[in-house]
């Protein structure tokens, strides 16, 4: 297994999950209510941050690795799981939304392993609309973890919007992906 700094930023965002979570547990002594959520933003955000800048520095220092290709989405995808439990059980989003987006990973990540598998990767992957989704779950999930007003702005609302679009977004982009790759589907089908 190769290490080398893009592939420990992603090693730090798996571990950022436990945290995140661990928060939420902390005794009523240790950290109000608003202090927890201050705390899990600021590591959804650092860890976000870091999805980032490790896709950024593996490319600008040429420390590209098929590890690297296969932990980072993992990394990201425990994240956003994780992330999304809390929210459910906090009460601040609903289990639909985070099935919807739980779902669509795991159903894309087993699509892409397939594809690659019989040779066709390149018909699933990623596009423009799975960066808009994703873009609006990294917003809304702070929002709604931190889930006071900001500046008289309320993140509630903003992080309600946000991850319901970020679930349509999520619906649209999973049908994009099984519409590319349904023509290898149905040929292999006829195959066997």
């Amino acid at each position: 297994m190769p290490l080398n700094l893009p592939i420990l930023l992603t090693w730090l965002r798996i571990v950022a999950i436990p945290l995140l979570i661990a928060v939420y547990y902390l005794p009523t002594a240790w950290a109000t209510m608003a202090e927890r959520d201050l705390a899990a933003t600021l590591i959804f955000i650092a860890a976000a941050l870091t999805d980032w800048a490790d896709g950024f520095l593996a490319r600008k220092l040429n420390q590209t690795s098929a590890f690297g290709a296969f932990l980072d989405p993992v990394a990201d995808k425990l994240m956003v799981a994780a992330a999304l439990i809390v929210l459910v059980q906090l009460g601040r989003a609903d289990a639909i939304v985070a099935m919807i987006i739980i779902g669509r990973e795991i159903t894309i990540s087993a699509l892409r392993e397939w594809m690659a598998k019989i040779g066709a990767a390149k018909s699933v992957a990623v596009s423009m609309l799975g960066k808009v989704k994703t873009a609006a779950q990294m917003l809304a999930i702070p929002l709604l973890l931190y889930y006071v007003p900001l500046l008289g702005y309320d993140t509630r609302q903003a992080g309600n919007w946000l991850i319901w679009i970020a679930a349509l977004l999520t619906l649209w982009s999973m049908g994009y992906y099984l519409r590319m790759a349904w023509p290898e589907i149905a040929r292999r089908s006829l195959e066997k």
